[in-house]
């Protein structure tokens, strides 16, 4: 995980989920199904797991960029907003995707490079 990640401001928005819906960090840790000593590793300024941080924003429907300073946020490029869509789609095999995303790179790089418009 990135270290310009604010896992203090991120352990304090969970904070304020659990207390909003009464719940215990054991409870947490269950709905988001996680053992609860990734909350208090968490709560101790430790970077939480990839696996960890996706069940947790899954969880309180909060977004990781909330957490990452404003110099460190780039722009998403087209690819990667493509192959994100491509990865998700769950009528997709995983090698059909991977196949998908093969022909829009090439494709998209040919026409970049070649600069070819639709004008």
């Amino acid at each position: 995980m990135a270290e310009n990640f604010d896992t203090v401001a991120f352990y304090a928005a969970l904070n304020a989920q659990r207390a909003q819906r009464g719940l215990t960090w054991k409870d947490v840790a269950s709905q988001a199904g996680l053992h609860a000593s990734t909350l208090t590793r968490i709560g101790q300024g430790k970077n939480p797991d990839v696996n960890g941080l996706a069940a947790l924003l899954i969880w309180s429907g909060l977004k990781a960029e909330s957490f990452m300073p404003e110099t460190s946020k780039q722009s998403i490029g087209s690819i990667a907003q493509i192959s994100t869509i491509i990865r998700r789609d769950r009528s997709l095999s995983s090698n059909n995707a991977k196949l998908m995303e093969t022909i829009v790179t090439s494709a998209y790089t040919s026409l970049q490079d070649k600069g070819i418009s639709s004008k």
